[in-house]
This record gives C-alpha cells, structure tokens and sequence, in this order.
C-alpha cells in the first residue's frame, strides 16, 4: 500500500509528512509548526477553489492544530480565514473570524479585520452594527483601540440612512470618556458634530433641563427677565454650557489617558509570541495592573488582565495573580472557574503543575472532589510518580475519605513499576509521617522506616526524614538512652550503609553532630570527634567505607563515589510545593524573564 498523499507532487506530500513528523515530536517547537503550516499553504502552487481535496484537507489540518496550540496568534487566525474566504467562500471564513475572536477575545486588529470583512460580506446593516457591539464590548477599552472605532464610525458613515448623523454621535459620545491613545482626535469629530445636533440630542433630559433653567435665572433681571430673552440666545447660552460640560469630560479622559500612558509607553510587546519577555516587561505589566486595581473599575480591571494574559500567557504568576484578584471580587466564581480552566488547558504547560494543582483546590472548595480528583489524575497521565501531584493527591483522599485512603494513594505508587525509586521513598516518607502525625502512632511510623530502609539506601530525603522524625521524638532522663541508641543506629546505617555521596552523608551527620551537641551525655563529644576524623579527616585516617571504591570512578573531594554520578543526583532531589517556589524579582533584574 502506497503512502498518503498530502497533496500536491510527490515531493510536497514527502515535505509535508516531514515537517508532521518534526511537529509530533516536538509539538512545542514553533518554527517546525511555522514551517509546516507554510509547506500547507504553498501545495499546488497556493491553495484555492480548485486545489485537491487532499491538499485542502492537508492545510486545514496544518491550521487547525497549529492554533489550537498557539490560539493567540491573531495573525495566523486573519490568514486563515482569508484561505477559507477562496476556498470554501463567505460562511467559512466567518467560521474562522468566529473562532478566532473567541480565542483571543482583546484583540484590536482581529476584531477590526473582521468587522472590516463583515462589512465587505454582508449587505444587512443591523448584523454588522451587532458585530461592531461585540467587538467594542471585547476590545473597546484597549488604549490602542482606535483602528476598530475608526473602522466602526466609517461603516456608520457608509450607510445610506436619514439618522446617520445621530448614530456617529452616539458612537463618539462613548469613545471620547475613553482613556486612549488618541482621545483628542475623537474629541474634534464629536465637538464639531455637536454643533449641528439638536440640542436635546447632547445631554440628558435631566442634564439639559438643569443648563435651561441656569440659563434663564442668569438671564432674569437682564432685558426684562427671561420673557426677553429669545429662544435662539436661550438655545446659544444652553449650547454654552454643554460645550464645558464636555470639556470637563475631555479634560478627565486627558487626565486618565495621561495615568496610563506612563505605562502604555513601556509596553515594547503588546502581542503574544512564545520567545521571552524582558523582565522589564514584566515589571511594568504588574506596576500597571497595581494602577488599574486601585482604581477600582472591574471593567478596565479585567480588560487589562486579559490584555496581559496575551503578551504573558506562559508567565505562571500572572494567571495566579488574576486568579486571586478575581476571587476577590464579590460573586464571581464562575470568572474564577474559567481563568482557571484557560490556565490549565491552554497556556500553562503541564510540566509546571501548579496552577492545576490549585485548580484542584479550587473545586475541592466547591464541593466538587471528584472533579479534584481528575485533576490529580489527568497530571499524572502524563507525568507518572510526580510527587508532589501525588502527595496532592493522598492529601486530598485523607481529606473526603480519611487515613487509609490517602495510605492507599501511597501504597498504590510504590507497587507501580513505571514510578521512579526515589519517588517511591518519598511516598514511604509521607506514609509514615500521616500514621506519626495524623493517627498519632510513632510505632507504626518507625515501622514503615525500618522495613523500608534497605529499598532507598541512596535517597537522601529518606535519610533525611528519617532523622528528623526521630529527632522530633519526645524524650526523658530515663528515656534519653534508648532515644540516644535508636538515633545512633540510624546515623552509623547513613553513613556505613547508604548509597549517598561522601558530602551528603557529611551534610546529614551535622544534624547529628548538633544532637550530640545539645542533647548528648558527657560522652558524646568523643563520638562527635571520632565521626569528624573519619568524615572529614585524610585519607590516611579514614575507614574504609569512606575510602575511594577500587572500581576507581574517580574521586570526590578526596574521596569515590559510591554509585555513578545520575543516581546520585537522583538521590540528591528535594521536593518542595509549588507555593513554596515562588520567589522575588530584583527590582533592576536584566535580560529575558524565564517562562515560570
């Protein structure tokens, strides 16, 4: 059987089959997609009506996939729609447009495209004005917006209609309270037009009622009262005041345009792409977002998270930053439960855990553990044994369902084949600490660490737990010598036994040393002087089980060691969670920001 044809000669398709290969083996690498999507568009010459069904179907697919990756690239989603619009005509392209704006929602260009095609498309004036309302709903507020008013007050001039005038009024009567980047120009436009409206058109009844009556009690006593005063001088005088209403509107909006315009002015990418943000950059996104929060407008609030969400989509802090704004904000779990949702199935790569993880929290507060459940599960699909998912995940088990449920998460990785060794005795670990410190058994725990101890000689979080456990443990006079042995035990295991590298086992024996500092009888400093010479001491001095192997892997510090050098810093891994990552930015860091 011979192989698919993608379309095109037989050098093409082989292109094609290529670059799809290259794309499914690194579906993160943008320039093997740029090229496939490339490759799709040029078989047989350029797409059009009369192009194969192969080739067609071939650069669908390219387009398809390619954005359902990189949904924010409104680029890609304007050619698309063009390819569509001479293949396929008017209602496949709008498809596209469709899909398009419900993927990058702020987008000023996409949206001006769109109405711009709409109105090249559609010869029905209501369902263009409607589109132009969900775009100024989307992006009307951008500080950059003005290519999409613009095209808006053009179709509202095109249109052969007796209240045209009226209709481009009402449209420049909202756009100049709008802080934006050319705020002026729209003021001129409304101002000279307000001169030739009627004038109840201008303001509110309540508004030009209250200018009326100002007028006429200005007017009395001057020409014998209000009676002798025209309606036309009335009308100029009342047009007067309107006039410095709205200037006081436009001195506002000049006011608000001038706030952002510190931060818009630092805004060097306002797009998304997946190259790194400067971390400059990011220092102005949050001094901004800092402003538009303690302004205290929700609308402008949210817009400019969305705004942010585009050029920093792969920034974990600012989907976290939003989420936490936003469930600040009376009534808006739903807002929550969707940020969420864009986080995890879109933009946060599933190698970094942690806004799913808290995602799953999210729902467990909402009394929906199950749904926390397939959380937990659909990360370790595909990262198998990832600990802190899975500590997550028994926590959240001993939550709803108690103890043993969570020790069955455990007991279920550690027998798993595909899980990672020192995964498996970092569950051991978090097994014996639930019986220590939740049913409150210190036997049972010492237990589990001592049938154990031989399968992870060479994990240091082991070793580590182990001590502290023991440590932790309350003693007596009469006690302190059982106490003393039992800790002894371990430490002469850690340091004879394990597979650890010479300065681990060095690293761990400190807290020992300062357990017989503080807590040793009048003996103790001998043995600390007796570990420190064969820990630390020469070559000369030193036991054999700190003495160089005779497989000779070479030294280390003077010393071998005793397993290769990958299980090692395998064993060396610390785990922590991924709200203790979090970590400060110097307020003059330099170069790009890596994506966390």
């Amino acid at each position: 059987m011979s192989d698919f044809n993608y379309g095109g000669t037989d050098e093409e398709s082989a292109e094609i089959k290529k670059l799809d290969a290259e794309v499914l083996e690194d579906p993160d690498n943008f320039e093997h997609w740029e090229k496939l999507v490339r490759a799709a568009e040029s078989l047989e010459g350029g797409l059009n009506r009369n192009s194969s069904p192969q080739a067609i179907a071939t650069t669908r697919s390219a387009y398809d996939r390619f954005l359902a990756k990189f949904p924010l690239l409104f680029g890609y989603w304007k050619k698309y729609a063009d390819l569509e619009f001479s293949i396929a005509g008017t209602e496949a392209a709008e498809m596209v447009f469709e899909r398009g704006v419900a993927s990058i929602t702020t987008s000023v260009d996409l949206w001006t495209d769109y109405t711009a095609f709409k109105i090249e498309t559609s010869h029905d004036p209501d369902v263009i004005r409607e589109l132009f309302e969900r775009g100024a709903t989307c992006v009307g507020l951008d500080f950059l917006a003005h290519p999409f008013w613009d095209k808006y007050l053009e179709f509202e001039d095109r249109v052969e209609a007796h209240d045209k005038d009226y209709k481009i009024f009402s449209i420049l009567s909202r756009v100049i309270k709008i802080p934006m980047h050319q705020y002026a120009r729209y003021f001129e436009k409304f101002r000279q037009l307000a001169h030739s409206r009627p004038v109840v058109e201008l303001v509110p009844t309540e508004t030009l009622s209250r200018f009326r009556a100002e007028v006429e009690s200005e007017s009395a006593g001057y020409q014998g009262g209000p009676k002798g005063v025209s309606e036309m001088e009335i009308e100029r005088e009342v047009r007067t005041k309107i006039d410095n209403f709205y200037l006081e509107t436009f001195t506002s909006t000049q006011a608000e345009t001038t706030k952002r315009w510190t931060y818009e002015s630092e805004i060097k990418r306002p797009y998304f792409h997946v190259t790194e943000l400067d971390y400059a950059q990011l220092a102005n996104w949050r001094k901004y977002l800092d402003f538009e929060e303690s302004e205290g407008d929700y609308s402008r609030a949210v817009f400019l998270y969305e705004r942010c969400l585009v050029t920093c989509a792969f920034y974990d802090e600012f989907w976290f930053r939003y989420l936490r704004w936003m469930s600040a904000q009376d009534g808006k779990q739903e807002e929550v439960r969707n940020i969420y949702q864009r986080a995890s199935t879109i933009y946060v790569p599933i190698s970094r855990p942690g806004i799913r993880l808290q995602y799953a929290y999210f729902e467990e507060m909402s009394d929906r553990a199950g749904l926390a459940r397939d959380i937990h599960e659909a990360i370790l699909d595909r990262m198998p044994g990832h600990v802190e998912t899975i500590i997550s995940w028994a926590n959240l088990e001993r939550r709803q369902h108690g103890l043993e449920a969570a020790i069955q998460v455990y007991k279920a990785q550690i027998d798993n084949p595909i899980v990672d060794l020192f995964a498996k005795a970092a569950f051991v670990v978090e097994w014996a600490i639930l019986l220590w410190k939740i049913k409150g058994s210190v036997d049972e725990a010492r237990q589990v660490f001592q049938k154990n101890q031989q399968w992870y000689l060479q994990s240091r979080h082991f070793w580590a737990s182990y001590l502290e456990f023991e440590f932790a443990q309350p003693t007596s006079s009469e006690k302190e010598t059982e106490h003393y042995e039992r800790i002894k035990k371990i430490h002469e295991d850690l340091v004879k036994k394990s597979g650890m590298g010479l300065s681990t086992r060095k690293e761990l024996s400190n807290y020992y040393f300062t357990y017989l500092q503080q807590r040793g009888t009048k003996d103790a400093m001998k043995e600390f002087l007796l570990i420190d010479r064969e820990l630390n001491g020469p070559l000369s001095v030193q036991p054999d089980y700190a003495k160089p192997s005779p497989s000779g892997k070479g030294l280390e510090n003077g010393h071998a060691p005793t397993v290769d050098e990958a299980t090692l810093r395998k064993g060396e891994v610390r785990y922590s969670n991924y709200y203790a990552e979090r970590r400060d930015v110097p307020a003059n860091a330099q170069g790009t920001a890596p994506f966390a």
